[in-house]
């Protein structure tokens, strides 16, 4: 593990999938699912090239296929450390023979970690050193603990969205995005959690009018959940568990219908040669006044 403080938080990443797996506040309480596999055995997968699924695991690239895993190839690669400071470290991975029987292209794909006061920031860059354009979607997966370690109980919690979010909610059917939608659950700008919500697979937002939310108790501290341009949102769990998930995506599942090329797969960018695509996640701990 690799780690990374301030006074008010710390963290421990993983180079294996540059995973974020220890979160804490400054009593040292954690804010982050324990990997415990009698629930879930990840804790925050990062995503590239894809996210979600593939429609039988695999794609279509200009008329050749190629076999992929759910969420793609780096949550399975080990990264090396290229910076490293008190509060500050980037992961890098770069392909190797593994990623390009599953994904043909010469990449670096970028993971920085930054802690400032009580906030984590976490950035993905990935950048094409291939010849040709690459496909590439990217995002996050982390599970917050549920309930967080401030009294309350799991009834209390709450994500409040930044806008209101009315909008029907995709539907999943075998990790694919199935062709009916179903009712959104957020009353306003509140989605109370519940077990229940989750009973389907995940709640999926195709696409998402805010850029932030608070998730916890009202009469607690909570966490303010930031993240840049991506449009697409993922919150899951287990029925039971002890953790919820708030996934910032700019890409989204197969449709289980989808039968094209995988540059015509929603939220794919066409990255030319030499070009980069960044995106970011802040976590900050607030305490109410």
């Amino acid at each position: 593990m690799i780690r990374i403080e301030s006074p008010l938080l710390s963290a421990a990443i993983n180079p294996l999938g540059a995973e974020l797996s220890i979160l804490r506040d400054a009593d040292g309480r954690d804010l982050l699912h324990d990997g415990d596999p009698a629930f879930w055995a990840s804790r925050a997968p990062l995503l590239f090239p894809i996210v979600g699924g593939l429609r039988g695991d695999s794609y279509r690239l200009d008329g050749t296929s190629y076999s992929m895993l759910r969420h793609g190839v780096a949550r399975r690669q080990t990264f090396e450390v290229a910076e490293q400071t008190s509060d500050r470290v980037r992961f890098r991975l770069t392909d190797s023979e593994e990623t390009r029987a599953a994904y043909p292209f010469a990449f670096r794909f970028d993971a920085d970690y930054e802690i400032e006061d009580a906030a984590l920031t976490m950035t993905l860059t990935a950048t094409n050193i291939s010849e040709t354009d690459m496909p590439v979607s990217l995002g996050y997966h982390p599970a917050f603990v549920w309930p967080l370690p401030y009294g309350e109980d799991r009834a209390a919690h709450c994500i409040r969205f930044d806008k209101e979010e009315p909008d029907r909610l995709a539907l999943l059917g075998d990790g694919l995005i199935v062709s009916e939608d179903r009712p959104s659950p957020v009353e306003g700008r509140d989605l109370l959690l519940r077990d229940d919500l989750f009973e389907d697979d995940a709640l999926i937002w195709r696409t998402l009018r805010s850029r932030g939310c608070l998730y916890g108790a009202d009469a607690g501290p909570q966490l303010r959940v930031d993240w840049s341009d991506m449009p697409s949102l993922g919150i899951w769990t287990k029925p039971g568990a002890p953790y919820v998930c708030i996934e910032p995506w700019a890409g989204i599942a197969d449709s289980a219908d989808f039968d094209s090329d995988i540059w015509a797969k929603p939220g794919m960018h066409r990255l030319a040669p030499g070009e980069s695509l960044s995106h970011w996640m802040r976590v900050t701990l607030q305490h109410n006044s």
